[in-house]
């Protein structure tokens, strides 16, 4: 969660350490435990701090072991003994206690830019190799931990942070064309190497970059890859596996003795909550776990606090209830105080930060049940139709059978569900937005983009390609980074235990049936758990859309009514936007939204960018 930011002279030109200093207290919202910047002639690194293990009391960055090689880095290091382990097998000893970051830098000078492939966890860092001359960085597997740079001639600069970028004054605030339509056609950025800006780039997941001799490189070195289906002889194993992994994979997120939990009364979240009860437990520090639920009591019908409130229960932890009933169209937006360092389509209010609040006065991290949901996908019918087509008509019927006999499985057919998606048209033409301007929209081919941009195709082999096809691509990482304090402005680690490497790559092995379906393994692990209210509790969606239920109350007749700011023109057609107001389709009215949603950005990025410019405020280029 430390904040991070550096600056290269490719051109031996020297860093000037009072602006490195004003960047790196820029930071200090994101580490208030400490602050410190190292220089070496054109080089620099700054830090501030955030401790949210045990180890990183010792913490001390910018950090280097010789002299000659530094790191500063934004990390956890998952799997320590596995790593300490592989280290001491080179000769390295008196590591136990070590800090994530000394860990990290002591990876380096063993396997070079190999170390990555020797790391679990979230991370983003860069390591100067004054021997070399040589930058190294990068980004952590799955994207959790964000990274931006610019590379604007002789000068290379990072960060965790955008905004910090966006302070040097050699940073213009022009914008990139192409990641605004990308927004507006689909939500958000889909090049993970870019952002809303021409001058930033993003280091893409699983990517290294090195800068050296004032070249950039960078180098994928891992993809998601699960060809081998895991086989137990008896179901007792699989769920035996799967808690062993959980509780690891949760333990070593949670290296600090409380912890608060996003919790809905669904399974996804009640099992990371119950399984972060069991680990503090072990430690004497069962009190320690606190969840934290949104829900309504009015505005829509909703039983979240019913069965998360049993859950609670069941763990005994305290509960924390956040009603949204008095939420307002885009009431983050009209909050002079709100801010996102890109676009974002938020029609929905966005309080996560009051609730990162009220997490902080207990705890510095905060666990999600995100990653369930892709990691579980799983196309039954597939299945079957593999069963059939090879003439497995025993096996067929066995399966068939015993997906039928499962416990409470008739409360959970979601026949209506799958006849609507059978039934539903698959064409997505109406969805492209009618109100893009002419000159924009052919200037960057989006109609061309609109029908070809996808997440890639799921290999062959995988076991089942739905899961990987759900687990890849530009949504999750942009989830992420919307956590991040970046964005949020508050000093709380959100992680999220079901995109762990080791227990993601065991879920992506899973057969279909029995336990991927309607998730079934969760299910059993939480027999015994989770009160059976919950445990055999139906996949229960919203009776009614949030956002839709806003739109039909009579106060957001304005959002028919927005004034455009003027470079809005340049993407958007005001006048070609259809009234939103009072309709019904919840897909037309999302698309529609998008413009108002950039129009409040637009508005808001650039007085505050030149109210916080270090030097030399430059005037938005459009």
């Amino acid at each position: 969660m430390s904040g991070i930011v550096g600056i290269l002279h490719s051109d031996g030109a020297p860093v000037d350490s009072d602006l490195l200093g004003r960047l790196t207290e820029f930071l200090s919202f994101r580490g208030p435990d400490a602050q410190q910047i190292w220089t070496a002639g054109h080089v620099g690194f700054g830090h501030t701090l955030l401790r949210t293990t045990y180890e990183s009391a010792q913490e001390n960055q910018p950090l280097s072991l010789d002299g000659k090689t530094w790191i500063v880095a934004d990390a956890r290091v998952d799997a320590r003994q596995d790593l300490i382990k592989k280290l001491r097998s080179t000769g390295l000893e008196n590591l136990s206690a070590a800090t994530d970051p000394e860990l990290i830098l002591r990876a380096y000078q063993v396997w070079d830019e190999q170390c990555v492939d020797h790391l679990l966890g979230d991370f983003a860092f860069a390591i100067w190799d004054a021997s070399r001359e040589r930058l190294f960085c990068a980004r952590d597997q799955m994207g959790v931990k964000p990274f931006f740079y610019a590379h604007l001639g002789p000068l290379f600069l990072f960060s965790n942070t955008l905004d910090c970028i966006r302070q040097h004054p050699a940073v213009s605030n022009e914008l990139n064309d192409l990641a605004i339509a990308d927004f507006l056609l689909f939500d958000m950025n889909q090049d993970p190497a870019t952002t809303s800006f021409a001058d930033i780039q993003r280091l893409p997941p699983a990517h290294t970059l090195i800068c050296e001799a004032g070249r950039v490189s960078l180098r994928r070195y891992w993809t998601l890859s699960v060809t081998t289906p895991v086989h137990f002889s008896r179901d007792e194993e699989y769920v035996e596996r799967f808690r062993e992994l959980l509780d690891t994979v949760v333990g070593d997120r949670l290296r600090m003795d409380n912890v608060g939990v996003f919790m809905s009364g669904g399974l996804d979240s009640p099992t990371v909550a119950a399984s972060a009860k069991r680990v503090l437990s072990r430690k004497g520090a069962g009190n320690g776990v606190r969840a934290y639920t949104d829900v309504f009591d009015s505005l829509i019908p909703h039983e979240e606090r019913h069965y998360a409130g049993l859950v609670a229960k069941a763990l005994d932890i305290p509960i924390q209830f956040h009603s949204s009933d008095n939420a307002q169209l885009f009431g983050s937006d009209t909050n002079p105080e709100y801010r996102s360092p890109e676009p974002e389509h938020c029609a929905w209010p966005d309080d996560s930060g009051d609730r990162l609040r009220q997490i902080g006065q207990h705890s510095r991290i905060a666990l999600t049940g995100f990653g369930a949901d892709p990691a579980f996908s799983s196309r039954i019918t597939v299945h079957f139709r593999y069963l059939l087509k090879s003439g497995h008509f025993g096996q067929a019927l066995r399966d068939a059978t015993r997906y039928l006999m499962t416990e409470n499985r008739l409360s959970r057919l979601y026949l209506r569900t799958r006849c609507r998606l059978l039934f539903t048209p698959k064409s997505r033409a109406s969805s492209y937005p009618p109100w893009l301007n002419e000159e924009f929209e052919s200037r960057l081919g989006l109609r061309d983009r609109w029908a070809n941009v996808n997440h890639g195709y799921p290999p062959e082999a995988a076991v089942r390609p739905e899961a990987w096809g759900a687990i890849v691509g530009t949504m999750w990482f942009h989830l992420f980074e919307s956590y991040d304090a970046g964005i949020t402005g508050v000093p709380v680690e959100i992680r999220h235990p079901f995109f762990d490497l080791r227990l993601l790559n065991f879920l992506l092995a899973l057969p279909r049936l029995p336990w991927c379906s309607d998730k079934q393994l969760l299910r059993e692990a939480a027999r015994g758990v989770l009160p059976d209210a919950v445990r055999v509790r139906r996949k229960a969606p919203l009776a009614a859309e949030p956002t839709m239920a806003l739109i039909l109350q009579p106060n957001s007749a304005w959002v028919d009514r927005f004034d455009a700011a003027p470079p809005l023109e340049r993407f958007v057609r005001r006048n070609r936007i259809p009234p939103v107001f009072s309709r019904t389709d919840y897909n037309a009215a999302w698309i529609n939204l998008r413009p108002l949603s950039l129009n409040y950005w637009l508005k808001s990025a650039w007085p505050a960018a030149s109210k916080t410019k270090l030097s030399e405020t430059e005037a938005p280029v459009y």
